[in-house]
């Protein structure tokens, strides 16, 4: 992830200010806010000002993901060429959903919250809309899980991190 990262720093900020290139990569699936937390130690941008850039970045998408995915991935199912695509993110995305089946909020919660590879506000939305989750519940467990996300990223981006590659 992090040559990715790399990647679109070096890339994006010849072109767009330092606070748009983190913006852009937390909208992203995959580097979402761990990945903007991270360019934004890379690009020097200091942590009270990226969280705030960071966050709005990942939730942005959260309640078009939650409201509409179903509706898209039904009509992905309907077009040759892009069936194998939704076909592929369902099941990847109910392979983890096992979690969040059991514990239903604090499972999204935990599962958004704890940043390992395949996990975020992305994956926990698309999940949440498979499993039929309320809407009101599956945005507070996001909103909790961007949360601890915040927290566990900026230690590891501006402590740990930090403190190894000054």
């Amino acid at each position: 992830m992090t040559s990715i990262i790399e990647w679109f720093t070096a890339t994006l900020s010849d072109y767009i200010s330092r606070e748009a290139v983190i913006f852009i990569i937390s909208l992203m699936p995959i580097l979402e806010l761990r990945g903007g937390l991270l360019a934004a130690k890379l690009l020097g941008v200091g942590i009270l000002q990226a969280i705030p850039i960071c966050v709005l970045g990942n939730i942005i998408p959260i309640p078009f993901i939650l409201l509409f995915i179903k509706k898209i991935l039904q009509w992905m199912k309907k077009v040759k060429l892009f069936a194998p695509v939704a076909l592929w993110l369902e099941k990847k995305a109910m392979g983890k959903s096992d979690k969040i089946k059991k514990y239903e909020f604090w499972g999204l919660v935990l599962f958004v919250g704890i940043p390992l590879p395949g996990t975020g506000g992305w994956t926990g939305s698309l999940i949440a809309a498979l499993l039929d989750v309320d809407i009101k519940k599956a945005s507070l467990a996001i909103l909790l899980g961007i949360a601890i996300a915040t927290v566990i990223m900026s230690f590891v981006s501006y402590g740990l991190l930090g403190a190894l590659i000054g």
